[in-house]
């Protein structure tokens, strides 16, 4: 991304960004290059945001066909058949977003990404990952870190009125503004497998519930084959009998992960479209954050809940990159 200048019709188009950012902020978005794995709906609106912000391109990864369930939280996908009949959701998608920045190239590239080998994610500066089972979010993670360049990896899912995302950054350095000077900074993150393997004994007290309701469902559909969001509240049995099996094995109290909370996640599997709004718009700010160098990131997952309104930050990690 280094040594090319903006053009005078990107410099033109971002003028307002560059104001807010500067310049070599806004060159190195323009020179950047974003691959996106499953096109729900918080995924679409973390697409809209980059896409509008002025990224190099971006590249769809979505074999699936248009749903009911999907015409209802993707904006992307136009209301008439006719625009995306025997098209994959990438496909239309990728239509779409053309229209909002004719200056971003928006690519689909095909087939099961977790068959991709190392060499296919260099070419990319981030990569975003939703709808995947838990070792399809291991295994990608794995290649992004085996490259000689940094990869920025996400992870993020939506459940009805809750949502969570997962940041892994490697060893990460940035600059920021504290009154009149600059100051360098350096973060060290581990992978999305180290994270959700540190004990949950080992972690403090005030972690959020929702941090443990996902990894007991995550868990529950690794185990049955199911892939995210096919687990109805028929399973409530199973995934209870399972966090009683964790929390024992972690030292927890059952009362760290509640009933009703594992009752929402199991009965709105959907996503809600305010959600998908406020994930993916927390998303891209990340993502711009991660590639301009610029303001503090986030570490490592960010858990929101629309019952409450809350979004809370938790640095899940082992002694070894805890901040």
């Amino acid at each position: 991304m280094d040594g090319e200048e903006l053009t005078e019709q990107e410099t033109a188009l971002y003028d307002r960004q560059i104001r807010v950012w500067g310049a070599d902020a806004q060159r190195r978005l323009s020179k950047s290059h974003i691959l996106v794995c499953g096109m729900k709906g918080t995924v679409a609106e973390f697409c809209k945001n980059i896409v509008l912000a002025g990224v190099g391109s971006v590249t769809l990864v979505d074999d699936r066909i248009v749903t009911d369930e999907s015409l209802s939280v993707n904006f992307l996908i136009l209301p008439h058949e006719n625009h995306y009949n025997g098209k994959t959701l990438a496909e239309v998608c990728c239509d779409s977003l053309k229209e909002f920045n004719h200056m971003v190239h928006v690519a689909v590239e095909t087939g099961d990404i977790s068959t991709f080998g190392v060499e296919f994610f260099e070419k990319f500066d981030a990569v975003i990952i939703s709808c995947c089972s838990l070792g399809k979010k291991k295994l990608i993670n794995q290649k992004c870190r085996k490259l000689s360049k940094r990869v920025a990896f996400y992870t993020v899912e939506c459940r009805g009125s809750c949502g969570e995302m997962f940041v892994d950054l490697l060893d990460y350095k940035y600059s920021k503004k504290k009154l009149e000077e600059t100051i360098e900074c350096q973060i060290e993150y581990p992978s999305f497998e180290e994270a959700i393997s540190v004990p949950w004994r080992a972690l403090p007290r005030r972690v959020s519930k929702l941090y443990f309701a996902m990894r007991v469902i995550e868990q529950f559909e690794d185990v049955e084959g199911r892939n995210p969001g096919e687990t109805t509240i028929a399973d409530l049995p199973g995934v209870l009998k399972l966090r009683k099996e964790l929390c024992e094995t972690n030292s927890l109290d059952e009362s760290q992960i509640p009933d009703a909370l594992l009752e929402r996640l199991l009965t709105d599997t959907r996503e809600f479209p305010p959600v998908c709004a406020i994930i993916g718009g927390i998303l891209g700010q990340e993502v711009i954050k991660a590639i301009s160098g610029k303001g503090d990131p986030l570490k490592n997952f960010f858990f929101f809940d629309a019952m409450d309104g809350k979004g809370l930050i938790e640095d899940i990690s082992g002694p070894s990159t805890r901040s």
